[in-house]
């Protein structure tokens, strides 16, 4: 049976909602609602600041599609994510990127668990506190991710306390992101980022990739990169919709705490979002741009999505590639991995100095 709250005021919870057919979980106060589609993925499609009305997360022009309903009419060369993305903000584990088959477990884009179902329980349910624990195993791979999510008072922040456990007999390699994309009209008009990473890297894109921003491998001091032709730009700006062009990959690293942070603020909104997360299982953040410029599938010329995704594990070349350069997280039989995440919205007008592991924000 499920829950929701008897009282109409402070935090707020229920899990007995449904969307085309799968289960959601809602929960918010004052300042804050968040929508969780628990059958795919337990994804996060809506982190709404209720005083300005405006959810930051990316939302692409499609439909709501239940991935274990959504057939497509062949089988898709780099597997079932891409036909059901909204945008907004996945879990991804235990591979992220593209096809790739690793100790004999094959994983299409972005591995297994966004796609699958994620179990619910609300543990907390008063107008001071929310608590609600979603949890998911693994289906070619024995991993179990639990995820405690909780809200407090008329805060806009959202707190996730996380684990992650091997469940195999032996040692395994995984890696582990959340893939949290930002869109419009967040970004209608741009926006600016401030981090505590120290180091700014280039993917290696193919050769003849078009619209590429930067030079391929190339690295330097947060924030400046150099371009194409060897000229450094400022990778901290999010150009507004109308001079966006190009797609790129960028890695943030070199985090001088174990509690690592970036704020992604828009002037023209008065509105930011500040994400706190623990460096020591998230070594790397992937900075990824698709500004509405790639033709054909999946994008097809009409993508304005810029995204901000704490990762163990990097490039975004797959779990094989990234095992074989030696970039991911093994894990001992049995081993299990605590950690947390915290996303915070605020309308400050100055750049943030700081960000809490709890979400407070120093300017």
């Amino acid at each position: 049976m499920g829950t929701t709250s008897i009282h109409t005021h402070g935090c707020r919870v229920s899990d007995e909602w449904t969307i085309r057919g799968m289960r959601a979980l809602v929960i918010e106060n004052e300042t804050l609602r968040v929508t969780v589609l628990l059958d795919r993925g337990a994804e996060i499609v809506e982190l709404r600041h209720k005083p300005t009305d405006i959810d930051p997360l990316l939302r692409l022009p499609v439909a709501i599609h239940d991935p274990a309903r959504a057939t497509g009419s062949v089988a898709g060369a780099v597997g079932n994510f891409m036909d059901t993305y909204l945008g907004g903000w996945q879990e991804i584990a235990p591979s992220g990127g593209p096809t790739n088959t690793h100790r004999g477990a094959a994983y299409g884009q972005h591995g297994e668990v966004s796609l699958l179902p994620w179990d619910v329980m609300v543990l907390e349910d008063t107008p001071a506190r929310v608590r609600v624990r979603c949890s998911v195993r693994g289906i070619r791979t024995p991993i179990h991710i639990v995820r405690e999510m909780i809200i407090e008072g008329s805060s806009p922040v959202l707190q996730l306390q996380e684990s992650f456990t091997n469940e195999a007999g032996e040692a395994i390699d995984i890696m582990w992101g959340h893939h949290i994309a930002y869109g419009m009209p967040f970004l209608l008009h741009g926006a600016h980022i401030t981090t505590s990473a120290r180091t700014i890297a280039a993917n290696e894109a193919p050769a003849g990739t078009p619209n590429r921003l930067s030079c391929n491998g190339a690295r330097g001091n947060w924030p400046m990169l150099a371009g194409p032709d060897g000229i450094e730009f400022d990778t901290s700006v999010v150009p507004a919709y109308a001079d966006a062009h190009g797609s790129d990959v960028l890695y943030h690293s070199d985090y001088p705490s174990d509690v690592a942070w970036y704020s992604l603020y828009s002037d023209h909104h008065a509105l930011g979002v500040a994400v706190a997360w623990d460096a020591s299982v998230f070594s790397h953040v992937w900075q990824w741009h698709e500004f509405s410029r790639t033709g054909g599938f999946p994008w097809w010329g009409r993508v304005h999505a810029f995204a901000l995704e704490p990762w163990c594990g990097y490039p975004t070349t797959g779990l094989a590639d990234v095992s074989a350069r030696g970039n991911q997280r093994v894990l001992a039989a049995g081993e299990r991995i605590d950690t947390f995440l915290t996303v915070s919205l605020f309308q400050e007008k100055t750049t943030p100095t700081a960000v809490g592991r709890d979400g407070r924000l120093s300017f």
